[in-house]
């Protein structure tokens, strides 16, 4: 008995003097279940919804127009001032739904959207537009930024490609139905500056329910630095957002002008003001977007980038000779060139970041090649707009043209240039 003791109490003395044990690391969470494919296709619904609201307003403007009576240059205005929301959107959106989830940034973004249709359907001022428009700019900086990485993560990392595939074409083709939808109704139905945002309301409910049962997790840990900043990527993507904003910010600058001044060159060029064919132009400019995404989907991706760059040169080439013949077949040439080319800029844009940037910093990522996109986009329409007053619709879209087929066309080298410096991602 005694020797027991003594061992016993040797071995409580060895316990005491021995060193404690590493805590054990908590174990991973477990994978993720794959979701069926068409969660894929509904994860892309909240983008589509979002951007029918961000251009539903384009076929109305001159209904606002006569009602409330301002001039091009304000009605450019309003239309940037959608860009300046999404741009302070896009400074967070992308940081706090990488830390707090996906969820945690769509909610909140839908709500807006909502409130901008409220606004929409009963402004009277100008001031409400601009409000309505800076509300719509910020729920749309929120869903290029997470509602896209959304989609990618419900794909996994074996669906990228198709991720990046119907995110882009959720946001060209919500782009193109919005306009159609709204010159559609409003000539149709009563009360049309009402009735339009009536119905996106409801789209977009659909888009919340959506969210609430999205299959997505909130992230495993917080990430590091500020919450309000200028969106990134990681060191070693920064060429791949290079590529993409090369060929993206054009494309993109094209399709706006589009959207804000199109209605007033159809209005001189064919004398019209019917919404239904200013809707149909900006349909038909997004769903060639569309089209051409599913039919390059499968080329290299700087081969896509490069053909959305001499896109946007014919588009901006097709836009002069359209002023200047006062044909309304080159316009809407014009506006097919555009779309194709910000579809491609905006598809290999996407597919580069999904392809390369790690989950954690998707979102931000997808912020920084919208940023790089829309800056350009707000601010060349608007100036144009303000040019045309001053000098005259054929200058200043000569002028417009011929600045932005420029920038196409360094963009196109770019991306060659690129072609050659950095390997095609898997």
């Amino acid at each position: 008995m005694p020797q027991s003791r003594t061992l016993s109490a040797g071995t409580v003395d060895e316990q005491q003097a021995a060193p404690p044990e590493p805590a054990a690391p908590a174990p991973p969470e477990p994978p993720t279940a794959r979701a069926p494919t068409w969660w894929v296709w509904l994860a892309a619904w909240p983008v589509t919804a979002v951007f029918v609201l961000s251009n539903a307003a384009t076929p109305l403007y001159v209904l606002w127009q006569r009602d409330i009576g301002f001039s091009k240059g304000t009605l450019t205005v309003v239309f940037a001032s959608y860009i300046v929301g999404l741009l302070g959107s896009l400074l967070v959106s992308g940081v706090v739904s990488d830390r707090l989830g996906r969820k945690s940034v769509l909610l909140p973004a839908l709500a807006l959207a909502l409130a901008a249709c409220a606004i929409f359907a009963t402004a009277t001022t100008v001031a409400a537009l601009i409000v309505a428009r800076l509300f719509t700019g910020i729920a749309v900086g929120a869903v290029v930024s997470a509602g896209m990485a959304a989609v990618t993560d419900v794909a996994g990392p074996e669906r990228k490609r198709l991720a990046a595939l119907l995110a882009s074409c959720a946001m060209v083709f919500g782009a193109g139905l919005g306009p159609l939808l709204a010159g559609l109704l409003s000539e149709t139905l009563p009360a049309p500056t009402a009735t339009v945002f009536v119905v996106e309301a409801v789209l977009l409910f659909t888009a919340v329910l959506a969210v609430l049962r999205m299959p997505v997790r909130r992230p495993a840990a917080p990430g590091k630095g500020a919450w309000v900043r200028v969106p990134g990527v990681p060191n070693g993507n920064g060429i791949h957002l290079t590529l993409g904003i090369a060929v993206f910010a054009p494309g993109i600058t094209a399709t706006s002008f589009v959207l804000s001044l199109g209605p007033t060159l159809l209005t001189e060029l064919l004398g019209t003001t019917s919404r239904i064919v200013a809707g149909a132009m900006a349909f038909v400019m997004f769903l060639a977007a569309t089209g051409v995404q599913f039919a390059v989907r499968k080329l290299p991706r700087r081969t896509i980038l490069t053909a959305g760059a001499i896109s946007t040169t014919l588009g901006m080439a097709a836009l002069i000779a359209a002023v200047h013949a006062s044909s309304v077949v080159l316009l809407v040439a014009s506006a097919l060139l555009a779309g194709a080319g910000q579809g491609m800029g905006q598809l290999g844009g996407l597919s580069l970041l999904n392809s390369t940037v790690p989950a954690q910093r998707l979102a931000e990522a997808n912020a920084a090649l919208n940023v790089g996109g829309y800056i350009p986009a707000g601010l060349l329409p608007v100036s144009t707009g303000y040019l045309m007053d001053a000098v005259g619709l054929p200058t200043g879209a000569t002028l417009f043209g011929t600045v932005l087929m420029g920038l196409a066309v360094v963009g196109g080298l770019v991306a060659l240039s690129g072609h050659r410096r950095v390997p095609e991602p898997v």
